[in-house]
């Protein structure tokens, strides 16, 4: 009664495995992502040192307080024209105060006032709500910008600090991403404000001289994607695993595998799999990870046998 079950879970490796047909084999339903990343770490250093920073709340607002301009659709908060928005694309607004005034249905409504250094002409960011209630709703972003007291908050953290960065793809200015090592040391060399998607952006240099920049978010874990606990670790990742040799360790910083690698060695290398296939046959055990790419890595008693 076994054979059925098994044909469904084995068959669909067939096209990219040979040999891997095994007779008389218990087998167990796939293991997805989400359960190879279930548990869930306690906080850690990393995970508080830039929690509390991010965009201040309309309260702690001052006239003169700079927002940078990053997308040209500006124009679509600010009721101009297209041409203007490009205008202002990458340029500094300052923020002159608010207004507040009745909508159409007789609501409070509230209009944040912007100006361009040396400029005399307003520019108006409508929200439809009292001045009150926004002030008690927490930090607020304008659409389209950044707030670079933020990078320059975060700078004062961390330039010239020696962290160990967590990835391996590194990014250049225009945040396309180039090929670099992971778990190895770097020196932050400065924050500045990154982009409408990631607002701040860290340039470092790692020990063999070797450049990079990540784009990332402020603010604690898990409030957004790509935080500092995310990219960085503040300890040497090397010292958690003694019984990895050097050969090997040199391959995990380049985000590479092969045959002889173990289980936990191909996790450090690859990150996590999509989805993990197990079976044995009472001699050995296999598996078959799957990742989002459509890479596999077969393994034999948890040591690297294709992929």
């Amino acid at each position: 009664m076994r054979s059925r079950p098994l044909l469904l879970i084995l068959a669909p490796l067939s096209l990219g495995m040979t040999g891997c047909f095994f007779t008389g084999v218990e087998s167990t339903p796939p293991i997805t992502s989400a359960e190879v990343r279930r548990e869930v770490p306690p906080a850690t250093s990393e995970d508080t040192l830039l929690a509390h920073f991010g965009d201040a709340p309309l309260g702690e607002w001052k006239p003169g307080k700079e927002l940078t301009v990053t997308d040209p659709r500006i124009a679509l908060i600010f009721d101009i024209t297209p041409e203007e928005g490009e205008a202002l694309d990458g340029h500094t607004l300052l923020y002159r105060g608010l207004r507040e005034s009745s909508g159409v249905t007789g609501t409070g409504v509230t209009d944040l006032v912007f100006g361009t250094p040396g400029g005399t002409r307003d520019y108006l960011y409508r929200i439809n709500r009292p001045a009150s209630a926004i002030m008690q709703s927490g930090p607020l972003s304008v659409p389209f910008t950044l707030q670079p007291e933020v990078a320059r908050e975060v700078d004062k953290i961390l330039r010239g600090r020696r962290l160990y960065i967590l990835t391996s793809v590194w990014r250049d200015d225009r945040d396309t991403p180039v090929r670099g090592r992971k778990f190895v040391p770097v020196t932050v060399d400065s924050v500045s404000p990154g982009n409408l998607l990631f607002p701040l952006k860290v340039a470092f240099t790692d020990d063999r001289g070797t450049g990079g920049r990540i784009f990332m978010h402020p603010g604690a874990k898990d409030t957004a994607p790509r935080t500092f606990s995310d990219i960085f670790a503040v300890a040497d990742p090397r010292l958690k695993y003694p019984n990895i040799s050097d050969e090997h360790w040199e391959l995990i910083t380049l985000g590479r595998v092969r045959p002889g690698m173990s289980t936990l060695e191909c996790r450090l290398a690859l990150g996590a799999p999509k989805e993990v296939l197990r079976g044995h046959n009472g001699s050995y055990l296999r598996e078959t990870w799957t990742y989002d790419n459509g890479r596999y890595l077969r393994f034999e008693d948890g040591l690297l046998v294709g992929n």
